[in-house]
């Protein structure tokens, strides 16, 4: 929606009321989590015994304003049912009736409210597609202030690499506290768990820039809750994007701009406003 956003931002709400109300039937073109929205509703399809996907249109548009939006749902064959038209108030507030476990969203103050409010919550941004599509679902995280908590990261940050190494070493055997998006990687892990491990429609994957022996710690916390990740990448600094790419992920969650600005030129990525790399 950037070209009727641009309208928004230019000519105010007003006008692209308007806008949005002339070309209702005119089909929006997919946006960048378009692909990741076919292949999670694409696993509803089959016969396999799992929890489910459900995709919840939560919008700042008016019920007319959004008349669009759903037009084109419609026309692509989405099955989306439930959404939440605030006009204009923030839409976040809903995620508990719903009973929603993520929002994606391109607005970053609904995002940090979300994650302030517990939820798992990033802020999707305009990138490249992997260019891959074996039909397989793919998820790419960061580890630390994502997956695993900030405690890690924030030695890292105040007292530098030698110090992180050290205390990561030492605590080793000691598990990791979950940050953010451990119930959205636990989610995934309970569809995961109903196919067979070399037939399986969801392949996820850690790309962090930890290495050994910091890596030790990240992989018994894992084992301790019970968790498979398919790839495990310890990349000991190095930029992701290539990496990545390689994997072609679907979309990428990372707390750190840095990481964010590398991973967008090759994958879907999305930024994670937690922990201590985004404290104000």
């Amino acid at each position: 929606m950037g070209e009727s956003h641009s309208v928004f931002e230019k000519e105010g709400l007003a006008n692209y009321a308007c806008y949005q109300i002339e070309r209702e039937d005119e089909v929006l073109r997919p946006g960048v989590a378009f692909p990741l929205v076919k292949k999670l509703l694409a696993l509803n399809d089959d016969e396999v015994n799992h929890p489910g996907v459900e995709i919840i249109l939560l919008s700042r548009n008016s019920a007319d304003t959004g008349l669009r939006i759903f037009n084109s749902i419609e026309h692509y064959g989405l099955k989306i049912e439930r959404a939440a038209f605030t006009n204009g108030v923030s839409p976040y507030r809903y995620m508990a009736a719903y009973g929603a476990k993520l929002l994606l969203s391109t607005n970053a103050a609904d995002v940090r409210s979300a994650l302030e409010a517990g939820y798992a919550a990033a802020t999707i941004l305009p990138g490249s597609s992997s260019g891959r599509d074996s039909g397989q679902l793919r998820i790419a995280f960061d580890g630390d202030a994502v997956i695993f908590s900030d405690e890690a990261e924030r030695i890292f940050q105040q007292h530098g690499l030698e110090a992180f190494a050290e205390s990561e070493s030492d605590a080793a055997m000691l598990p990791l506290t979950g940050g953010p998006f451990r119930p959205v990687l636990e989610a995934l892990h309970e569809i995961q768990a109903s196919y067979p491990i070399d037939n399986n429609p969801i392949r996820t994957a850690l790309v962090t820039a930890r290495s050994a022996p910091a890596h030790k710690r990240v992989i018994l916390t894992l084992r301790e809750w019970g968790i498979r990740i398919d790839e495990a990448l310890f990349l000991g600094g190095r930029s992701k994007g290539e990496f990545l790419k390689i994997f072609g992920a679907d979309i990428f969650f990372d707390d750190q701009q840095v990481h964010i600005d590398s991973a967008r030129d090759h994958v879907p990525s999305a930024h994670v406003p937690a922990g201590v790399a985004n404290e104000k």
